[in-house]
């Protein structure tokens, strides 16, 4: 009797992962058709590409769970699916991160002193301004995913890892990934504008402060500064931000992993007594760490193959229909995408756990295409058919589907998150900016 029982459990199991799965596939096939939409707002501009209409329509699709017919519904168990198969997703998008760190250390090696330290400001600037002010306005543990960085693709991964993306700390780094994303290129371009006709940094620094480790922030950052330079000096503001984002991108993922967590850890353990006002919530929102770090267990060996394998097809599908690749000659890099992956998996668990798989498969993917690697051209040639943005599409399609269930707890947040993301953005401009002034002068 009781074997029969968990045959029918694990038949339901897989039935609503395929169901999940399909549903993610549909997602992404629409956001991929929608493509990238820009408006003016003020003197900047908004992007949304595809990855944010994944984002998106996987949350209306949950929140619209108890108006569809039953065999449409994302329910909450399928949510919390949906957070587990998250996770698998991350690590491709991680490994390409690697696979291009590789290749770019040779012209990392040749910035500069003040280049390479901004890369602290960066981090420890999102910190300094963004968390008092989380703990004043009454936020608990969101604060910690929401002030440690950015909140870019590699904090994504870096926080599913380590709390899961059920967890307050999840919920911060989402929140922030959104406010980001929608508002960041404008407020990042209004600040950088303001703090230049100022006058008191020097372009080149305010450059480096541009790189906060998104393209479309450093874009509008950049842009802001060189169009009150000279022409000659536009073009060395252009030339180091686009740098400085390299590094923040790339080697930007050590410093978060490193220093910036343990140190909003630290920091929040220090000043939450201090500065944090009570919420009623908050314990019961605190009791759900433990519960949402274990929920990547459930997919299993195999299910967490599954999820590898469904989430590169996906990837390849993403690019095909926005850049026009063919996704049978995509498949080699997806291949050693995905091995990377594995690798990096099975260290982190041979040492038992002690370093995260994030840094494992980083690590795996950058010695690939390293100077030390004999192989390493052709294995840049082969994952470079794989566009970068085309990894993210699944990761944010299956965020989407996993948001229905923590919405009450944004709700709470409201809109004092988005004044924390705002903070921890002009933070890490800030910082990063004022030890580069240092370095230069």
């Amino acid at each position: 009797m009781e074997q029969r029982i968990a045959l029918t459990t694990s038949g339901n199991e897989g039935f609503r992962f395929a169901k999940l799965y399909f549903f993610a596939a549909v997602i992404l096939l629409i956001a991929e058709l929608i493509g990238s939409v820009a408006f003016s707002v003020g003197p900047g501009k908004v992007v949304l590409l595809p990855m944010i209409w994944a984002l998106l329509l996987g949350a209306a699709w949950g929140l619209a769970k108890d108006r569809l017919p039953a065999s449409l519904r994302v329910d909450t168990g399928m949510q919390f699916s949906a957070a587990a198969i998250l996770q698998p997703a991350l690590l491709l998008f991680v490994a390409k991160l690697g696979l291009l760190v590789g290749s770019s250390l040779p012209k990392l090696a040749e910035s500069g002193w003040a280049l390479i330290f901004q890369e602290f400001g960066h981090f420890v600037g999102t910190i300094v301004i963004g968390l008092p002010l989380a703990l004043l306005l009454g936020i608990k543990r969101e604060a910690i995913g929401a002030t440690f960085s950015v909140g870019r693709e590699p904090s994504l991964a870096i926080i599913g890892e380590k709390y899961g993306m059920d967890s307050p700390e999840g919920r911060g780094v989402l929140a922030e990934y959104l406010t980001g994303t929608v508002f960041g290129a404008v407020f990042i371009a209004i600040l950088a504008g303001f703090i230049t006709s100022l006058g008191i940094f020097d372009p080149i620094a305010l450059a480096m402060g541009s790189g906060v480790g998104s393209g479309s922030m450093m874009a509008a950052a950049a842009g802001a500064i060189a169009a009150q330079q000279s022409p000659e000096v536009a073009k060395e503001v252009m030339t180091f931000a686009a740098a400085s984002n390299l590094i923040t991108t790339t080697i930007g993922t050590y410093f978060t992993l490193f220093i910036s967590l343990p140190l909003a850890v630290w920091a929040y353990r220090v000043l939450e007594p201090v500065l944090g006002r009570t919420r009623a919530n908050a314990p019961q929102e605190e009791a759900k760490v433990e519960q949402a770090a274990q929920a990547d267990e459930r997919l299993g060996a195999v299910g967490t193959a599954f999820a590898w394998i469904v989430s590169g097809a996906m990837a390849l599908t993403a690019d095909w229909l926005a850049r026009g690749s063919q996704p049978l000659e995509s498949l080699p890099g997806l291949a050693i995408v995905i091995g990377a992956v594995v690798v990096g998996v099975l260290l982190n668990r041979a040492t038992g756990r002690k370093i995260p798989a994030v840094c494992w498969v980083s690590l795996v993917a950058m010695a690939l295409t390293s100077p030390i690697c004999p192989w390493a051209a052709q294995v840049v040639t082969l994952t470079g058919k794989i566009n970068f943005l085309a990894l993210i599409t699944p990761m944010l399609t299956f965020a989407g589907l996993s948001i229905a269930k923590d919405i009450p707890a944004f709700r709470r947040l409201g809109w004092r998150i988005v004044v924390v993301s705002f903070a921890a953005n002009a933070g890490t401009f800030l910082g990063a900016t004022l030890i580069a002034q240092f370095f230069r002068h």
